[in-house]
């Protein structure tokens, strides 16, 4: 996979020098969009169920349908629940017009920008989801394509 920004950024992490990440995303979004898309964990997790993650809403509300079976394992949970959020925020940036990723200046946490400026933090979302199966994730998504 070619992400030019992570050649650079790599470069830059030195002790002492800080994220560098912000400013590289903003030079390359298809690259950040790309990066944060593979939700490897997810998308394995998925086949195993046979469901197929193809980017669409559909493929949310195919997602909400899952035996929770993730939640036996706290750091399966974690993980599976960073990556419900990408896939999440991916669907979004692919889907809804205006929509695109954004690193959350502070804690450098992806969050997704809305055309009008409002900030999904659709990780903190994918996490609720599997520790808790709610919100929805095709709930979160229809909010925001509603508008």
């Amino acid at each position: 996979m070619n992400i030019p920004f992570l050649d650079s950024w790599r470069k830059r992490q030195q002790p002492g020098s800080g994220m560098a990440l912000p400013d590289a995303a903003g030079r390359d979004p298809e690259g950040l969009a790309e990066l944060l898309s593979e939700c490897e964990l997810l998308r394995a997790h998925a086949q195993s169920a046979g469901v197929a993650l193809d980017d669409s809403p559909s493929s949310l509300e195919e997602l909400d349908q899952l035996q929770p079976r993730w939640r036996e394992d706290p750091e399966l949970e974690s993980w599976l629940g960073n990556d419900a959020g990408l896939y999440l925020g991916t669907v979004i940036v692919r889907t809804v017009r205006g929509a695109g990723w954004a690193i959350r200046e502070g804690d450098g946490q992806p969050v997704v920008m809305l055309a009008n400026g409002r900030e999904i933090d659709v990780v903190a979302d994918g996490t609720a989801w599997a520790e808790d199966g709610a919100p929805e994730l095709s709930q979160v998504y229809a909010e925001i394509a509603e508008r």
